[in-house]
Parts: C-alpha cells; structure tokens; sequence
C-alpha cells in the first residue's frame, strides 16, 4: 500500500513539474526565421523595460503590462537580475548578493517575488517576457559586481570559475520559477556581453556552454545571447569589428541559441543615424544564412526619435521574410502611481505622439503586411 501511495505522490508531482499540452502550445518557439506566439507565425514588435520587475506597487506592473498589451506589442524584455555586494535596506528591491563568502538570492518580497508579478501579470495580458541574467554594465550590479565579490576583471568574468558558479546558480534560480510559463518568451545569457580586446572565442565558448546549461534545466523555451550584433563582414566601421570580442556569426551557429539578437545607438557607437537601415538588413542576411530568426532587441536615440527611428523600423518590416523576425524599442515609458518613468533621453511615453509614430503607425505596418 506504502508502495502504490508513493507511487501515486510521485506521478502527481511529476504531473505539476511537466508543462501541460495546452502550456506547451503556448510557448514562443521559431519557424523558419520568424517567430511563432500563441499559434500564430508573423512578424512581432515589441519593447524593453528594465525597471519593472524592480516596481513595488503591483497595480503599477499591471498598468504597464496594461498599456503594452493594449498597444498591440507583444514582447517585453525585462531585467532577471539585480546585483549587490551589500545588503540594502529592508524597501529595496534586489534580486542576488554577490559575496566571496557567502552570496545569496533573494526569493523574499523584495527579492525575485517582484519579477515573480511580472511574470504572472505578463501571463494574464499574453505579453512574452525576454528575461536576461546578468548585465555587461555596473547598472544593478552586473559583471562589475561579480568582480567586487569573486576577484579578477570584468574580461576574465568569463573564465572566472567563483563567477561562473553563482552565475550558473542564480540562473537555476530563476529558471527554476518560470520553467512552466507560458509567458516566457526566452531566457537570455546577458544584456550586451563584451570582452574589450578578447580572442572571439571566449564568448563564444561562455555562450556555448552557458546555453547547453539552461537547456538541460528548459529544454522548451527559446534561449538567445543578449548581445549587440558586433562582429559582422558586411562592413568595416566600429560595430562591424570585433573589438568587443563579440562575432555575431560565429555566435549563431552555436546549437542552443535559437535567435540572434542585435542593437542599435548610432550615437554612442559614433556612426551616422542613416546607417540603421544597412545594419539591419546586414543582421538579416546572416539570420537568414543561419537559418534563425534575428530580433533587433534593442534601438534608439535621444532626440527626433521618430524622424530618425522609423527608417530603421522601415527597413527592418522589408526583410521581414528574409531574416528579420521583430523588433524591441528601447525603451518604454508611462506614467505610474509615482509619477513618470525613468526618461534617458531614448524613452517612448505611452499615448504620446512619438507613441502613435513608433507603436501605433508601426503595427498597422506590421498588419499590412
């Protein structure tokens, strides 16, 4: 009797561990180089808002993803992580403390609960969350706080096995959570990986590596690298190097990434605004040549942003057969209980007129296509 009880414990936790058909259906997945959500095959647009899973007032996160929904955008890249070397107070918000001694994730009401929110309101709403875990920048920690805890430099964070055994652990965390969601669009190894002067080969073997691990924890969600599609041969200015020890080429073949991913700021690379459509359909070309779906993840300037940004959207709708599977705009903006979001100059506000230019005009295009 023993026996046949805990046999039939067993089966019913398998059945919560296992994603139901009807999940399954749901997922994100790639077809060709486009992109499937909820059944459906097309192109996609979408948004980035890296401060919402640091929002402590749940209504807020609900008008966001509100507003995201109602626009007709369907992906939503957020920050997975949020980095300290030091406990903050009891009101912040933090997701990992790093420490050579000791780390420790935050699974508490001010800790991963709050992307936990994010996720469930996402699920309500149909919106698909890219979630990222770890950043290239010391904003909200990143590899910069790795550094502080567990030694070296930022371009040995790669290698650095103390680094890599947290890291490797806070994305079992958080995949841990989510493994089953249905709002999950994909889980994505960093936000824009660089390694200043490095062989190509290190990322590409972090990647490699990195990406089989989250595998063998999901094997149903997509997973993608984060990085800003450096390293290309159709051109020869800054971003088309690899200086930044990143060959977006190279990268794309590697097995357990299903897209690639690229970004755009002709003002911090130094090159000319008209240079976006080109970088684009260059990004396309090798999409297509691999066989995956690119995503232009991230885009965006600090003045004239729908003057300058609607060429580069343009551009991207004319491959959207031929490698380009969507696009992110960085970033998102709305007004929440607290007053207006974080405004860095790239920042779209719901319902303003750059809104009506860059989402509303840019999905009737996406519709008539």
């Amino acid at each position: 009797m023993r026996s046949v009880f805990a046999l039939a414990l067993g089966l019913l936790s398998l059945a919560h561990a296992l994603p139901s058909a009807k999940a399954k259906s749901a997922l994100a997945t790639t077809n060709g180089t486009r992109f499937s959500i909820d059944g459906e095959t097309k192109y996609f647009a979408g948004t980035n808002s890296y401060w919402i899973g640091f929002l402590t007032n749940n209504k807020d996160v609900d008008t966001v993803l509100d507003h995201i929904s109602a626009s007709g955008l369907k992906i939503l890249r957020v920050w997975g992580f949020n980095d300290v070397t030091s406990k903050p107070s009891s009101n912040t918000v933090w997701f990992q403390l790093l420490s050579a001694s000791a780390s420790q994730i935050n699974t508490g009401s001010n800790g991963l609960q709050r992307l936990d929110y994010v996720v469930q309101s996402a699920e309500k709403r149909g919106v698909k969350l890219i979630i990222n875990f770890v950043n290239n920048w010391s904003d909200y920690g990143g590899m910069p706080a790795y550094v502080t805890a567990f030694g070296g430099t930022k371009e040995g964070w790669y290698t650095n096995t103390k680094a890599q055994a947290q890291y490797r652990k806070y994305i079992a965390a958080v995949v841990g959570r989510y493994v089953n969601s249905p709002a999950i669009f994909a889980w994505e190894l960093g936000n824009e990986p660089r390694c200043k002067g490095c062989n190509t080969d290190v990322i590409f073997k972090w990647a490699t590596e990195t990406s089989a691990y989250i595998r063998s924890l999901d094997h149903d969600h997509m997973i993608t690298l984060g990085d800003e599609g450096f390293g290309l041969a159709a051109g020869t200015s800054y971003p088309y190097q690899t200086a930044e020890g990143v060959d977006f080429e190279k990268n794309l073949a590697i097995k357990d990434l299903d897209f690639g991913v690229f970004h755009f700021y002709p003002g911090s690379w130094s090159v000319p605004n008209d240079s976006g459509p080109k970088w684009v359909k260059d990004h396309a070309a090798a999409c297509k040549k691999a066989g995956k779906p690119c995503l232009f993840e991230e885009y965006g300037t600090e003045s004239n942003h729908c003057a300058i940004q609607r060429p580069w959207q343009q551009a991207a709708l004319q491959v959207a057969a031929d490698g380009m599977g969507g696009d992110l705009f960085w970033q998102w903006g709305d007004k929440l209980s607290n007053g207006q979001t974080s405004n860095d100059g790239n920042t779209i506000y719901y319902a303003s007129t750059d809104a009506t230019c860059l989402i509303t005009d840019h999905i009737k295009a996406i519709n008539a296509l």
